[in-house]
């Protein structure tokens, strides 16, 4: 029987792809899904469309009235919920807590970004600070504004977070008066469908202000024009092939870029084995294990302990781990579903087997039995912990993101050293502290906050109530140097800055005067 081809929405239109498509499956029981196809589309025209009808509209608008807009969006996702998390466990194998980490997360942005931008009124533009004097009586001075952008933005997003992937970046998007084209990755990429479907069907936004692509990406940055921005969350390599397009070594065209990140947890010295703050570490990285079966950005990757733990640490986190049970998310009794695919699948296996080629196993994920899943068709892979006893040695785990649920334990000797150590990883979205020496975490903060997006920061006084290591807030910033990427998304109404265009207006304070009913501080 012939799966059903998901039509792409450009120009205001439900376009079908020509030509050769690409097939969904369930990754669990290999079951064809639907189909997708980019091919034959119009970008160039359905660009413009946009750029031009989909703008103009938005720009009509004030931020409170773009903040009505988002709310409206909102409600219409929460009226479909139930067929998000229908498409979620078929299409990406994943339990219901894991669904509601991308769906409940992106509804939780929207709403966020909604309320924030309620705030901003009737303004149209955004102060940038406060005037400066340009002359000494004062009759010239300097102001900084934020002016939305008139290009559209362009999200090639990650397979990972279908639901949130799209909703934390066109939040903001939107809510700044830019329209939006979102490209999901192809394995999953009927969630990403659905949610425009349905708001496009709700009519709750203005023609052109969200489109949809699915299927290939060949010709999307041919389509492009200069003010134009991109947001892109995938493989460094990937990202060092879009930077060199035309669009952004030529026209200039603003890229954000979310890439790899082997993303850190330090176990600060005083925390003993059985203490708050040690349980509370082995609760964390047992979790950033499993959830969404470790295919987060987010997730830990290296596990940082004082070497005189290293023992009680992985016999802590290897007992939890044992309680984990893997396999087919519709039975209530799986802890932890599937990979996206079995292409994923295999390059999980080798990168454990990479891995162990310089590290031993403490945590066996092959040791679990799958539940109501074939090992020979489903992508499961049980977690898996490996440890390397001389961590300065075991170059490969600072260089090697395995994107699953793999983590690996290293020992250091000193603060100083763990320091150093943890900044092999050349750049990460997180790293998260765990410890109730106060001032020892201060310390560790300004010495590792240079090369993070993010430091979670997780004491007894807080134990109950942080937000947990790989939940990405939308009050903050998400996005890190180096091989993370070099970008920033969210951080509250900061997120909306990547949205605007800064100006200088040097004039008479008169005229400064003039704009300010059109203008507000974030």
């Amino acid at each position: 029987m012939t799966t059903e081809l998901l039509p792409n929405f450009l120009g205001g239109e439900w376009v079908a792809g020509q030509g050769e498509s690409q097939t969904l499956t369930d990754p669990v029981t290999g079951e064809a899904l639907v189909r997708v196809s980019s091919a034959g589309l119009d970008l160039k025209a359905g660009f413009a469309f946009a750029r031009e009808r989909g703008g103009a509209a938005l720009r009509a608008m004030s931020y409170g009235q773009r903040a009505a807009m988002l709310g409206a969006v909102l409600k219409v996702l929460q009226a479909n919920r139930d067929s998000y998390e229908a498409i979620s466990t078929a299409n990406s194998g994943t339990t219901k807590a894991d669904t509601a980490v991308d769906v409940d997360g992106a509804m939780f942005t929207l709403g966020w970004f909604a309320k924030a931008g309620a705030a901003l009124g009737e303004a149209r533009a955004l102060l940038d600070g406060p005037a400066a004097r340009l002359a000494k009586d004062d009759v010239f001075r300097s102001q900084h504004l934020l002016l939305p952008a008139r290009g559209l933005a362009l999200f090639i997003n990650a397979f990972n977070f279908p639901a949130w992937g799209l909703w934390e970046k066109a939040a903001p998007a939107l809510l700044s008066g830019v329209p939006v084209v979102v490209k999901p990755a192809t394995a999953t990429a009927w969630l990403t469908q659905k949610m425009v479907a349905d708001v496009v069907a709700a009519g709750v936004l203005p023609a052109g202000a969200l489109s949809i692509v699915c299927g290939g990406s060949g010709g999307l940055l041919d389509a492009l024009a200069g003010e134009d921005v991109v947001s892109f969350t995938g493989s460094a390599a990937t990202a060092a092939t879009i930077r060199g397009h035309a669009a952004f070594r030529e026209h200039s065209v603003r890229l954000n870029v979310e890439a790899d990140s082997l993303n850190s947890a330090l176990l600060l010295p005083d925390a003993a084995p059985g203490s708050d703050a040690f349980n509370l570490f082995v609760r964390e990285v047992v979790r950033e294990m499993t959830v969404k079966s470790g295919q987060k950005c987010t997730a830990i990757r290296r596990v940082f302990v004082p070497a005189e733990r290293y023992d009680a640490v992985a016999e802590a986190i290897g007992a939890k781990l044992a309680g984990i049970r893997v396999g087919n998310p519709r039975d209530e009794s799986v802890r932890m579903g599937s990979l996206v695919s079995r292409d994923q699948y295999r390059t999980v296996r080798d990168g454990i087997a990479a891995l162990r080629g310089v590290a031993e196993v403490l945590h066996d994920g092959d040791s679990h039995a799958l539940v109501g899943a074939d090992p020979a068709v489903a992508a499961c892979v049980g977690p898996t912990l490996l440890g390397a006893r001389d961590a300065a040695a075991a170059t490969l785990v600072h260089d090697l993101e395995v994107f699953g649920p793999v983590a690996t334990l290293l020992p250091y000797a000193s603060l100083d050293e763990a320091h150093a150590l943890v900044r092999r990883g050349q750049g990460s979205l997180v790293a998260s502290l765990y410890g109730a020496d106060h001032a020892a975490l201060a310390a560790s903060c300004l010495a590792l906050g240079d090369l993070h997006g993010r430091l979670h920061v997780v004491s007894p006084d807080c134990g109950a109530a942080h937000t947990g290591h790989g939940n990405v807030m939308p009050q903050s910033l998400h996005g890190g140097p180096g091989r993370a990427g070099g970008g920033e998304e969210l951080g509250g109404l900061r997120g909306l800055g990547f949205y605007h265009r800064r100006c200088a207006v040097q004039a008479a304070p008169a005229v400064l005067e003039a704009l300010a009913p059109a203008v507000i501080q974030p």
